[in-house]
């Protein structure tokens, strides 16, 4: 994995992943005590400067009029199987290419990547894929659909029983750590973090297109 892409899946992952919630687990978000239920299933998103790619004509150009082809993953869907000791993430989502010159038909090929990360960090897995967009002549716009898949333990997604008590216990006012969060254990922010998983998808781009990606 290029180590650019690596750094930009580690630093968006938190902020753009929604993953599915069901029985099986808490979460604690702000404040003390339990605001959700959590799941085992990996949350599913794409990160920061991955979700969108632009290919230029001559290559090497970056201004607008050069631009050639561009292209967006949108609709990202996900369904999880956690009965078992092994979780199984699928998702799938729709990749949406314009073109600036519609003269005859075109095909134009894209990757893309699917990562494993755990902690919001550490890249277990990653999967390269392709999508092909076959523009019709005449027509500007075509579309394909990619697919991505994680398998989690599903031990190792759920939270030890004495973080789960640490967190759901009852306080009274008149306790020592009544007023402290829990979350801001360090104890409880490690194994919280441990047990996180996220499927991740994008274009698997080159260190360019990744630069014009964050800069533009």
């Amino acid at each position: 994995m290029n180590v650019r892409i690596a750094l930009m899946v580690a630093a968006g992952a938190a902020s753009l992943l929604a993953g599915c919630k069901s029985e099986g687990d808490i979460v604690v978000q702000e404040g003390v005590g339990i605001s959700a239920l959590r799941s085992v299933c990996p949350a599913v998103g794409i990160p920061d400067h991955t979700g969108d790619i632009t290919l230029f004509s001559p290559a090497g150009t970056t201004t607008a009029d050069a631009i050639d082809v561009t292209a967006v993953i949108t609709n990202v869907r996900s369904n999880c199987d956690e009965t078992g000791a092994e979780v199984y993430s699928n998702a799938s989502f729709e990749v949406r290419g314009l073109r600036r010159d519609t003269n005859g038909a075109r095909t134009v090929e894209l990757p893309y990547f699917s990562s494993v990360v755990r902690g919001g960090s550490s890249v277990i897995a990653k999967r390269l894929g392709s999508v092909t967009l076959n523009f019709a002549d005449g027509e500007a716009r075509a579309s394909a659909v990619g697919t991505a898949g994680a398998v989690v333990d599903r031990e190792e997604a759920t939270l030890p029983s004495d973080i789960r008590q640490i967190i759901t216990r009852q306080r009274r006012s008149g306790d020592s750590d009544a007023a402290i969060d829990p979350l801001t254990r360090p104890e409880v922010r490690a194994a919280l973090a441990r047990a996180s998983f996220e499927l991740l998808v994008g274009f698997q781009l080159t260190e360019d297109q990744l630069a014009y990606n964050v800069t533009r």
